[in-house]
């Protein structure tokens, strides 16, 4: 009998059993909730009840979700440092997904904020930011990579000290079958930048902790969530804080809704979205 199977008491099945039951109860500060209405974070003004997702993500961790149409999807930024790089697909269609340079031409406004749409390459509004207390986020430069994350911090494995946003995205990416080739440009959220009229970038940070950032769903969606660290962070060590993420049950960008109509570009883009949704029973 091995020191670890006597230390955990496994040397049976009958006591590997109840060692693996006895631990069921344990829990973590970086975990799901479940069910989500337990969340110890739920945010103001919503009911517990009526969650559908609620988890905490680590630094440097990741998540993933299908959602219904509708959905609302909230992240809050508890310290300051939480950097949610995320990917949205078409959970009905998911060759159909998050195009950002269309994200950023719709609207003509480069710089998320209430009142975004996030598109396809289509031509519909995926999701659409509807709350907003932070407006540090980016729509320009991505998540990063191994290669840049092993050259500045000498790591770059999901497991390790400094994980690249596209590696967490590639294991959220296989839970719903799909590749690296399937991973468009992602969005994030709470670590700002800017770019000055001489194209050079800067980068802002967060507006420090308690930021937060409410999308809605326009179509059922895939989501994928890296928390990583920004590409340009200047800083020398990799920083990055936890994450927290809430979802429950709500309704989508309709005609008559403010949103609908701000703008001919955005009317079309709802309108090939509702088209859509229409088409399929939603």
């Amino acid at each position: 009998m091995t020191t670890d199977a006597v230390a955990h008491n496994t040397d049976t099945v009958g006591n590997a059993r109840a060692d693996a039951r006895s631990q069921g109860g344990q829990t973590s500060p970086h975990m799901p909730y479940l069910p989500a209405s337990s969340s110890p974070h739920v945010p103001a003004g919503v009911d517990p009840a009526e969650l559908t997702w609620a988890e905490t993500v680590a630094p440097g961790g990741y998540t993933h979700r299908v959602l219904a149409r509708g959905t609302r999807l909230r992240l809050d930024d508890p310290t300051g440092d939480a950097n949610a790089h995320v990917l949205l697909f078409n959970a009905l269609e998911p060759w159909e997904r998050l195009n950002t340079a269309d994200t950023v031409k719709i609207p003509w406004q480069a710089y998320l904020g209430a009142g975004h749409p996030l598109l396809s390459g289509d031509g519909r509004a995926l999701a659409t930011i509807v709350g907003d207390t932070s407006g540090r986020h980016d729509a320009l430069f991505g998540t990063t990579t191994d290669a840049a994350n092993l050259a500045r911090y000498s790591d770059a494995r999901p497991e390790g000290p400094a994980p690249s946003g596209r590696a967490l995205f590639v294991k959220a990416a296989a839970k719903h079958g799909l590749g690296p080739r399937d991973l468009p440009p992602s969005v994030s959220f709470f670590q700002g930048v800017r770019v000055g009229v001489d194209g050079a970038a800067e980068w802002l940070g967060s507006v420090g902790p308690g930021g937060s950032v409410t999308l809605v769903a326009e179509l059922p969606l895939i989501v994928l969530i890296a928390n990583v660290a920004h590409p340009l962070d200047p800083r020398a060590e990799y920083r990055v804080g936890e994450l927290r993420v809430h979802a429950w049950r709500g309704e989508p960008t309709l005609p008559g809704a403010p949103l609908f109509d701000a703008s001919p570009e955005s009317r079309r883009a709802y309108l090939n979205t509702l088209d859509y949704a229409e088409a399929r029973g939603l």
